[in-house]
């Protein structure tokens, strides 16, 4: 039996780059795991999608998650896999767990549902973890992998491997409904995602928590204990002053760019650069960047160099 990953919030790390060539900035990416481990996030989730790891080559790959596995100390790494096909993921998961000293050195590999027949789909779930003998966090993410399945079958899937599976990442809007479907099905924890736009209600549906990236961690982090202290009142209280930023992240289509230069503007990374065909960030809102920034550091009390172009 795999291990089932710890409740709370796992960061999703964003891939900085830097220069014209937008080459991997080891010094941002470590600075982002420090972020996140002062921030008292559960575990880090490496390669997901906002990772832009289908735009990293293998080489990258390996370097990224042996820059967080150096820097990341006792924090536990879930690491992604792009590849939707399984051999193209086998393959992707011998390169990162090569970084990561091996199967002992991940909590769990992030694997896309990659097909609505919960036959495939699950030799496609037992397939990865047979080769690679990791635990699987199966990430059910319909605008990046362009496959929706019925929650219910999913839920069946998961159940039938649990042996396997360590989580769930769900992301099939209305997040909600969904992971209530699979709480209802399987005790595996199941986190919600998405920038943290639905935290609320799907901690009021039974996740565990949530596994995604956001410029102030510190925020979900604060959030989900005031869930398991508190209920839904406490959680409110604390996550609504934080609701603009979120919405601000989580624009369809820029949202990357959007949320790395926040995490520039807080001081973490040294560019916010996006690698194509992923769009920049609008010179439009730059204004607005600063001012959400400015916002949640009077949130901490802790100033930063936020305003700075």
């Amino acid at each position: 039996m795999s291990t089932p990953l710890a409740p709370g919030v796992w960061g999703v790390l964003a891939t900085p780059f830097a220069g014209s060539a937008l080459e991997v900035d080891e010094t941002s990416l470590a600075r982002a795991v420090d972020l996140y481990t002062a921030a008292g996030a559960t575990g880090l989730t490496v390669l997901g999608v906002f990772g832009e790891a289908a735009h990293l080559d293998l080489a990258e790959q390996h370097d990224v998650v042996e820059v967080v596995g150096e820097t990341r100390g006792d924090l536990p790494m879930v690491v992604g896999l792009a590849g939707r096909s399984t051999r193209v993921a086998i393959e992707q998961a011998r390169t990162v767990l090569d970084a990561a000293g091996g199967a002992d050195g991940v909590a769990g590999l992030m694997v896309l549902v990659n097909t609505a027949d919960p036959a495939v789909l699950a030799r496609h779930l037992r397939a990865v973890h047979a080769e690679t003998g990791a635990g699987i966090v199966v990430q059910d993410y319909p605008l990046i992998s362009g496959v929706r399945i019925d929650q219910r079958v999913l839920a069946r899937v998961v159940a039938e491997n649990a042996d396997i599976v360590v989580a769930v990442k769900s992301e099939s809007p209305p997040t909600a409904p969904a992971i209530a479907t699979l709480t209802a099905v399987t005790d595996l924890p199941v986190f919600g995602g998405l920038g943290g736009v639905g935290l609320l209600d799907e901690l009021a549906a039974g996740s565990a928590g949530a596994m995604t990236g956001f410029s102030y961690p510190e925020a979900l982090v604060a959030t989900v204990e005031a869930w398991r202290s508190g209920g839904f009142e406490a959680a409110r209280e604390v996550f609504a002053p934080w609701l603009p930023l979120v919405n601000f992240e989580a624009q369809p289509g820029i949202g990357l760019a959007v949320r790395k230069e926040c995490i520039r503007r807080r001081g973490t990374f040294i560019e916010s650069g996006v690698r194509p065909p992923a769009p920049s960030l609008p010179e439009s809102l730059a204004p607005m960047a600063a001012a959400h920034i400015a916002a949640a550091e009077r949130l901490l009390g802790e100033p930063t160099d936020g305003v700075n172009a």
